[in-house]
């Protein structure tokens, strides 16, 4: 029988900002893009946020958006989370690079106004 192929992930270093660029494409401060896809469960919201490169068109003004579920732009936190353009707080469940591609998985954190 073959032998399965081995992988190694490794910790990234987390991005300080993410700005909104266009709709579903942010840039961190390295002008690397990142690419979200919203996760919606019963009683939190994920977003998996993959660094890839992409062709940049022009940016785009907040107003341009319309209704948008996540924040414009995150800058990053002692304690391992995001605070939102928003207010919100997102906690930064994993953070990994395997073969070159860096996965970020955040969760927004329950707004302590509303409990």
């Amino acid at each position: 029988m073959g032998e399965l192929p081995f992988f190694r992930a490794h910790t990234a270093f987390h991005p300080d900002r993410l700005w909104i660029w266009e709709r579903a494409v942010y840039v961190d401060e390295n002008q690397r893009t990142w690419l979200p896809i919203t996760i919606e469960m019963d009683s939190s919201l994920q977003v998996l946020m993959r660094q890839e490169d992409i062709p940049l068109g022009e940016p785009v003004r907040p107003s341009q958006l319309g209704p948008y579920l996540l924040p414009l732009m995150w800058q990053l936190y002692p304690g391992r989370k995001y605070r939102g353009s928003d207010s919100s707080f997102w906690r930064i469940v994993y953070h990994i690079e395997l073969s070159g591609i860096e996965d970020m998985l955040l969760e927004q954190l329950p707004d302590p106004d509303n409990e």
